[in-house]
């Protein structure tokens, strides 16, 4: 089967692909010996925002001086 790259680097994976493979909205994306490699992820909105968190370097006090930050009456 084709698949083919747009002009904006999309892919339309073949429905008979996707069929063998369990359902998944993500997708871990690697290259491996010149090869594009595609693995479904289940991402869970909790484990996105702790890893967005991470990437940013905030821990829980940060998030917790930010929460009594907000709740301050003005």
């Amino acid at each position: 089967m084709l698949a083919k790259v747009t002009s904006k680097n999309q892919v339309t994976l073949p429905k008979a692909v996707l069929a063998e493979v369990s359902p998944s909205d993500y997708f871990e994306v690697s290259a491996e010996n010149g090869r594009i490699v595609l693995t479904p992820v289940r991402v869970e909105r909790g484990d996105a925002v702790r890893a967005k968190l991470a990437e940013l370097g905030l821990d829980e006090q940060d998030v917790a001086d930010a929460v009594k930050w907000a709740r301050k009456k003005a």
